[in-house]
């Protein structure tokens, strides 16, 4: 099938399976007139990446999981969990910083608004 057919099935856009491909996520064999053409398999194999990027995973970490998929084996699949342990790991601790951020933010939202109030409390006894 051509770039546009497999877009349609896996529910991407053309410009998503161009940048897979760049990435080595998937490949095409190309006609003598340049087109890619990918094979039914792919379609799943899209909607297979589509769920890893869902859960935060970059291009990068994804082609260091396929092999799971392409080659399924216990060392494979020990890998692929020890890797997405990593990441997990590492979107934790992002979002305790970014809770950390948050609890600033609203201290500092806190002190604005007890020095807004003093500014009402000021003018009104003006």
């Amino acid at each position: 099938m051509r770039i546009g057919e497999l877009a349609s099935r896996a529910g991407v856009s053309v410009r998503s399976l161009r940048y897979y491909e760049e990435q080595g996520l998937i490949f095409s064999v190309r006609s003598s007139s340049g087109q890619r053409h990918y094979t039914d398999d792919k379609v799943e194999r899209v909607r297979f990446i589509q769920r890893l990027y869902a859960a935060g995973l970059s291009s990068r970490i994804i082609a260091e999981l396929l092999p799971c998929a392409d080659a399924p084996s216990q060392a494979n699949s020990d890998a692929a969990l020890e890797r997405m342990a990593q990441e997990r790991d590492r979107l934790s601790a992002h979002i305790a910083d970014l809770v950390r951020t948050r609890d600033a933010l609203d201290g500092l939202m806190a002190i604005a608004r007890t020095y807004r109030e003093s500014l009402t409390t000021a003018a009104a006894g003006s």
